[in-house]
């Protein structure tokens, strides 16, 4: 089996390097010389100095894998498709919008190019514990590419068996699956990338209560402008935050992999000095909260998961002066300034 990849970062070039372990040939491009040079000069792949170079090197049917952020998966696409043949496939598996999977299958599919849309998740730990992959396209290219997939995917060891699951071992409980045609293999992932930023968003407001839980024990100024604490007994904890995301992975119901994460990052750094909360999204949830909308599917633990990282950016501030603007036209109320803001 042969696959060609273009887009050599962190995630594709691990999916090349999982790929020819499992004894796939691979044949690499990237802009980046450096990124192909690395790769060939590991035995993982051929290189190629162009997409046309790299789509020459294949034998047809050929397979071509595109991996690159979404804002290039289009253009790389098509770029792609120039150089394929009647009955050759495109694969893009990035985070593509699905209604743009539907759009580039249907003009692929007027020269007989197979567009396939693989939503992959897996991150920059994908090497070692394989990608879950969620697949959308038509049945018989996506069983062509089964090998590839199989190859890429966790395998049915990376978790128990589902009770009541017996018989034949299915692509799901591999860890990978036919979706459904174009787009859909992107909308699943569009909804899981949802769901992910409200999985972060519980952790992350949970802890944070967590660490005020010791705020009774602080000084606080008595004014009209603060709302005094009810009882400050109720607030005199002093928790090892740390060591609770590390009894959490324990026997919890709340444990996961994202809680594994979020525990090394809080023993690497306690008070997580290294950031500054401006939480960056890279448009699944957008596409989530709008294919909700469309939909009529309530969705507001995303919504609000959504919202919560535009606040973080400081999109909120203008919005925040309006109120604070407000309450001193109608009631004399002086904005209360943060500890240590002299304006």
């Amino acid at each position: 089996m042969q696959i060609g990849m273009v887009g050599l970062g962190r995630m594709g070039a691990n999916m090349v390097r999982r790929m020819n372990s499992a004894g796939i040939e691979c044949v690499g491009y990237d802009r980046s010389e450096e990124s192909v040079a690395a790769l060939v000069d590991e035995g993982a792949c051929a290189g190629a100095s162009s997409i046309e170079e790299l789509v020459s090197s294949l034998s047809a049917p050929r397979a071509v894998w595109v991996m690159v952020p979404a804002a290039f998966a289009g253009s790389v696409v098509m770029d792609v498709a120039q150089h394929l043949e009647p009955g050759d496939a495109v694969i893009d598996g990035g985070n593509s919008h699905y209604p743009l999977d539907i759009e580039r299958s249907d003009v692929l599919a007027e020269r007989d190019i197979h567009y396939v849309d693989v939503g992959t998740s897996g991150g920059v730990f994908g090497l070692e514990r394989g990608y879950c992959l969620m697949v959308g396209g038509d049945t018989e290219t996506v069983a062509r590419l089964d090998p590839i997939f199989e190859a890429l995917a966790p395998g049915v060891g990376a978790a128990e068996r589902t009770p009541g699951r017996d018989g034949e071992i299915t692509q799901a409980e591999k860890g990978y699956l036919h979706c459904g045609p174009a787009g859909a293999g992107h909308f699943v992932k569009m909804v899981h990338n949802g769901i992910e930023y409200a999985i972060m968003q519980a952790y992350a407001e949970g802890f944070g209560l967590l660490d005020r839980a010791n705020i009774g024990d602080q000084t606080r100024e008595i004014d009209a402008e603060t709302a005094p604490l009810g009882d400050p007994r109720l607030f005199q904890y002093d928790i090892n935050v740390p060591d609770v995301a590390e009894v959490w992975r324990r026997g919890s119901v709340i444990g996961s992999w994202l809680l594994d994460l979020t525990a090394i990052a809080m023993n690497r750094d306690p008070e997580l000095d290294a950031f500054e909360g401006r939480v960056s999204d890279s448009g699944e949830g957008r596409w989530t909260v709008l294919a909700a909308v469309e939909s009529g599917s309530p969705v507001p633990t995303i919504a609000d998961a959504l919202f919560s990282r535009f606040a973080s950016r400081d999109n909120a501030t203008y919005g925040n002066k309006v109120l604070s603007a407000m309450r001193s036209e109608f009631g004399g109320h002086h904005e209360k300034k943060a500890e240590g803001d002299s304006k």
